[in-house]
């Protein structure tokens, strides 16, 4: 019997073993930037030759080493000594990490687009052995980037490279990557088609990413949408930069790495469509006294210093459009929280601005395992019409409707410990939500259920979703205090217990003549 052949490994997976070895000396924060600007070298590299063979081909030669016709076409202008094939040719000098900083700083300076994107002085400054280095030169030097431009080969890469980080830096680190799945649902629930987009914490800017495959899976012009984010940690800023770079995606970060709240990038732009997951649960992201004047907040009370999920929201508000919408991710502790987030979400549900609530599995995320929700505002829940394609969605007047879903049973396993929501599972989402939005839907028991405003007042403007959706194997005459407080009474026996046993022994060894001090 023949022997099968061993399957071909995909070309993430072999990249990324091989840059795997260069682990060990170099922590994955900083590692992650040495690999994915040797990505970004070879892929600038590739599109600039590809250009400079057209312009000799066109009998254009003179023009070949002017930065201008490149740039015009959206193409990098590389240098001679920033080029892959110089840095190939160098691969196994002892110098190599110095010419590699000098290529990538070389093209940051003649490209304006790059400004503050490239990693900087990365290679020279964390001391990479030179075998390991050049090993990983040899194995990028394979990838052909423009071999199959439908399969997006580098933006591939790119993408399963940000997220083998991101699981590699695991709890408390790792906030630059919001899970695909996550992003898909966010952008086929708000359909950001055209217009402006904007992401107040974009980490490495996946929200931007999928925005535009959104726009093309449904055949749009992606020159119709603008891309507005902002970014606080530095290196990610330069992730993001880069992510967009490599697809050719034009995008407005602000000048620089930036506090949102502290130091708006943006503070005069109205979004039509707003997609973010800003840090769960920030404790002390304003002082006592600072930003209680804020526009932001106008209308509103001024969210808590305690805790930054309110000023989010806030922010997001103040950013929308007249007819915006905004999909976003917080941590359930939102739902119901006391004090001056209860005054701020009753005026939310009373402005009309909540359009549904959804609560999410756990484990979907690599730096918690908390279940979180997703919100979706809308400006504009009255009847209308949009055109998404060759789409013409009919809405329905919502105002006085919250959709609210739970999807804590849906999603498929992810590398052993994570939850990642299937296409089928996004789909049947999506399409019940915009169903929602264009009829009445029936309630479905554990799914979903439209609530009214008065539904919700009564509730004392709760958007817990369990409150509302029916679950048909609970029991409803539980008095859930009423548990606790007898499991808070037995724990309490069982601690005392524990304690007079622990007694007990001490003085049967002090009996015995071997007293033991503790």
């Amino acid at each position: 019997m023949a022997k099968k052949e061993p399957k071909e490994k995909n070309i993430e997976v072999a990249l990324w073993e091989s840059a795997n070895k260069l682990r060990g000396s170099v922590e994955p924060a900083e590692y992650k930037h040495v690999v994915l600007g040797l990505i970004f070298l070879k892929f600038a590299s590739d599109k600039f030759e590809e250009h400079r063979a057209k312009l000799i081909a066109k009998g254009q030669e003179k023009y070949i080493e002017m930065a201008e016709f490149y740039n015009q076409n959206n193409v990098f202008f590389l240098d001679e000594v920033s080029r892959w094939s110089y840095i190939i040719q160098n691969s196994k000098q002892n110098d190599i990490a110095l010419k590699i900083d000098t290529a990538l700083h070389n093209i940051e300076k003649n490209n304006k687009a790059l400004n503050g994107a490239l990693p900087d002085n990365y290679f020279s400054r964390i001391g990479l052995d030179v075998t390991k280095l050049s090993s990983l030169l040899d194995t990028i030097n394979d990838i052909d980037t423009l071999k199959d431009k439908a399969q997006d080969v580098v933006g591939r890469v790119y993408e399963y490279f940000l997220s083998k980080f991101a699981l590699a830096e695991g709890k408390g680190k790792g906030e630059f990557y919001t899970p695909k799945s996550i992003v898909n649902l966010i952008a086929e629930m708000i359909e950001p088609y055209s217009g402006i987009i904007y992401d107040p914490a974009c980490g490495s800017g996946g929200m931007f990413v999928q925005s535009i495959k959104f726009i093309q899976a449904h055949h749009g012009n992606t020159r119709n949408v603008s891309i507005y984010g902002q970014e606080y940690t530095n290196t990610t800023f330069k992730l993001a930069k880069m992510n967009l770079a490599i697809r050719g995606i034009s995008g407005n970060l602000g000048k620089k790495a930036a506090d949102t709240f502290g130091d708006d990038q943006h503070k005069d732009l109205k979004a039509d469509f707003i997609m973010a997951n800003p840090p769960f649960n920030q404790k002390d992201w304003r002082a006592e006294n600072e930003l209680i004047d804020d526009p932001r907040w106008r209308g509103y009370e001024v969210p808590p210093k305690s805790n930054a999920n309110y000023g989010w929201i806030l922010n997001m508000v103040s950013k929308l459009s007249e007819n915006g919408v905004a999909g976003f991710i917080l941590a359930n502790g939102a739902l119901s929280g006391g004090g001056e987030e209860y005054k701020i979400r009753r005026k939310l549900i009373e402005n009309n601005l909540v359009e549904a609530i959804l609560v999410l599995p756990r484990n979907l995320f690599y730096t918690t395992d908390i279940s979180v929700t997703l919100w979706i505002l809308n400006k504009n829940k009255k009847e209308q019409s949009r055109n998404i394609g060759d789409l013409t969605r009919e809405y329905r007047n919502r105002e006085t409707e919250i959709l609210f879903m739970d999807l804590r049973q849906v999603g498929e396993p992810f590398e052993k410990k994570y939850t990642q929501f299937s296409d089928a599972d996004i789909k049947k989402v999506t399409s019940t939500y915009h169903l929602w939005q264009s009829v009445e839907l029936e309630n479905i028991p554990e799914f979903c259920y439209s609530a009214s405003l008065e539904e919700v007042t009564k509730k004392d403007f709760s958007l817990v979703p369990s409150k509302y959706i029916e679950f048909v194997n609970r029991d409803e005459n539980i008095d859930f205090d009423e548990k606790m407080q007898v499991l808070q009474a037995e724990f309490a026996g069982l601690l005392k217990a524990e304690a007079q046993s622990k007694n007990d022994l001490l003085a049967v060894f002090k009996e015995l003549g071997f007293p033991i001090s503790v």
